[in-house]
């Protein structure tokens, strides 16, 4: 049942957030972490344990891991483009249609992006900037519970854009047809039959068959967050995905139904999900508090929808439309939708957000299939600081320093300066010979 909550006591509840060092993890998870590694191992040290041996022990590893985690391990690790291209010829015509609508939008979103490569000689012979891209990127694609060919699209079409050329795609054995067909559809042609930890460490390490990576990007359960957590500085990583979240803030106007509908779409993705709306409205609360009890019985993921909806989801009643967007921001939502009158006013209310939904026809599921922003987003409050899944994720920035000759001496003074308050006297030294009218050669 989504409860309804006055704000205090969804701050203490709904909207609560425990840092990513404070993961708690349900009964079950500890209890199949016992079951495969031992009593008292955590899963941060199982996942610790399976880094390390797939470091060392490269393809013999994956193929443990996988018979053990994954109950497969299949023959060769790569799947063949062959098979790929069967996927791909045997998707019916509507969805490759729709995969190739969606495959265009995220394109030309993301070359919309500026990559600038910029110089000046306004501070004394050339400053400036040098964008290239990352050589080497992998990209996770869960298989869980349900394939997801939108994620592989979302991730490996920025990548391209940005000009990276080399994409390394891993999803877990077995993979289904959509997602193989989704990355022939891109022109990948190195997919790996590899889930979980093991595949992170494969791409962070390298080994046999599955090539290093220089960052790792895509969504994934909690063992592939805490995989990506751990290799963070060997490899680069896009963020720490943590349950998904969809925050809707709804006027009077709203249609109940629509934000019904809305909140569902997001809590069946996981049971800890997050499906929250504020709204000044009871009215509007109650009305789509019937409307979600209505249109659960025909959801197939109903018991996954339930308990999001009991344990992470939840209205909440605020005094007016500028407290529920505060709270918004406060909490830097995933998704936050603005089922309002006026969405733009709204929308400068909140600076905190993953994506910003604005109106009731630009809702959270367009966002996760076909709008064109990738809907890899930051999660569990880092819209604070962090971006969705960019173009700019993608490369790196060199600076270029090529002072002349009278600003570089002119410099080598304020240099020497800061240099010997800071007891660098090396540093100092360095600066103060190109102070010098002579050198010594030899």
């Amino acid at each position: 049942m989504l409860k309804i909550y006055d704000i205090e006591t969804a701050r203490k509840t709904i909207l609560f957030r425990s840092p990513l060092s404070a993961m708690t993890f349900t009964a079950k998870v500890l209890e199949r972490t016992t079951q495969l590694f031992g009593a008292g191992v955590t899963p941060q040290k199982a996942v610790a344990r399976i880094l390390a041996s797939v470091q060392v022990d490269g393809n013999a590893a994956l193929r443990y891991w996988s018979e053990l985690l994954d109950r497969t391990a299949p023959a060769e690790f790569r799947v063949p483009l062959e098979e790929m291209e069967k996927a791909f010829r045997s998707l019916p015509a509507d969805l490759l249609a729709a995969m190739r609508i969606a495959a265009g939008r995220i394109r030309r979103f993301h070359e919309f992006q500026p990559l600038p490569n910029w110089e000046t000689s306004s501070m004394g012979g050339r400053l400036g900037q040098r964008v290239t891209a990352i050589q080497r990127v992998g990209v996770y694609v869960p298989g869980g519970t349900a394939p997801l060919p939108s994620s592989l699209l979302m991730s490996v079409i920025p990548a391209q854009v940005a000009g990276v050329p080399k994409i390394i795609v891993c999803t877990p054995p077995n993979p289904h047809p959509s997602i193989l067909a989704a990355a022939y559809l891109c022109g990948i042609e190195q997919v790996f039959q590899i889930g979980g930890a093991q595949a992170i460490a494969a791409l962070a390490f390298g080994t046999e068959s599955i090539p290093k990576v220089d960052k790792i990007v895509g969504p994934g359960s909690l063992f592939v967050t805490l995989a990506k957590q751990q290799v963070y500085g060997i490899v680069g990583l896009d963020g720490l995905a943590g349950p998904t979240e969809t925050l809707v803030v709804a006027d009077l106007n709203a249609n109940p139904s629509w934000v019904a509908a809305d909140l569902l779409a997001q809590a069946e993705h996981d049971i800890l999900a997050s499906a929250i709306l504020m709204t000044p409205e009871r009215s509007l609360a109650e009305a789509v508090q019937l409307e979600v009890r209505c249109q659960m019985e025909d959801l197939s993921r109903g018991e996954i929808i339930a308990q999001s909806l009991d344990d992470h989801s939840g209205i909440v009643i605020t005094p007016d439309l500028e407290t529920a967007c505060a709270l918004a921001s406060d909490y830097a939502a995933e998704h936050t939708c603005l089922a309002v009158t006026n969405p733009e006013k709204m929308a400068a209310l909140i600076p905190n957000a993953g994506g910003l939904f604005l109106g009731e026809y630009s809702f959270e599921v367009l966002g996760d299939y076909v709008a064109g922003p990738s809907h890899i987003m930051p999660t569990g409050g880092t819209s604070r600081f962090a971006s969705p899944l960019n173009v700019m994720d993608f490369v790196k920035i060199s600076s270029i320093i090529a002072l002349d000759k009278k600003t570089g001496q002119e410099l080598s003074q304020v240099a020497s300066t800061l240099a010997h308050i800071e007891g660098l006297s090396a540093h100092a030294a360095a600066a103060d010979f190109r102070t010098k009218t002579t050198s010594l050669k030899k």
